[in-house]
C-alpha cells in the first residue's frame, strides 16, 4: 500500500484549524453545562416535591343528615356533591393536602 502524503499546513490553516478546536471545545463544554443543569433540575423536583409521602387519616365534618351522593376530583381538587335537607352543596378539598379550599350552596328562591 502506498501512503498518502499530505503537505505542511500554512500558517492560516493552522489558525483556522486552532479556531475549530476552540470552538468545538466552547460548544462541548456549553452542552455539558446543560445537561448538568437538567439533571440537578430533575433530581431537585424528585428529592423536594411534597408528593405522597403515606396515608393521611382525614376526617370532614358534614351537617347534620347530610347525603354524599357524587365525588369527583378536577385537577388538584376533591369535589364533594351533598345532598343537606333537600338543597345541594358543593364542597371542594385540596387532593393532596385533603384540606377544605371551598364550599358552594344552592337554594331555590322562595
Amino acid at each position: 500500500m502506498s501512503q498518502i502524503d499530505f503537505p505542511e499546513q500554512t500558517p492560516e490553516q493552522a489558525a483556522v484549524f486552532q479556531k475549530v478546536r476552540r470552538m468545538m471545545l466552547i460548544a462541548g463544554l456549553t452542552t455539558a453545562v446543560a445537561i448538568a443543569a437538567v439533571l440537578v433540575a430533575i433530581g431537585y423536583r424528585l428529592f423536594t416535591s411534597e408528593g405522597s409521602s403515606g396515608m393521611k387519616d382525614v376526617t370532614a365534618t358534614l351537617p347534620k343528615g347530610a347525603r354524599i351522593y357524587a365525588t369527583a376530583v378536577a385537577g388538584d381538587q376533591l369535589v364533594l356533591m351533598l345532598d343537606v335537607g333537600g338543597a345541594t352543596e358543593i364542597r371542594t378539598f385540596d387532593a393532596k393536602t385533603l384540606k377544605p379550599s371551598g364550599k358552594l350552596k344552592f337554594t331555590t328562591e322562595p
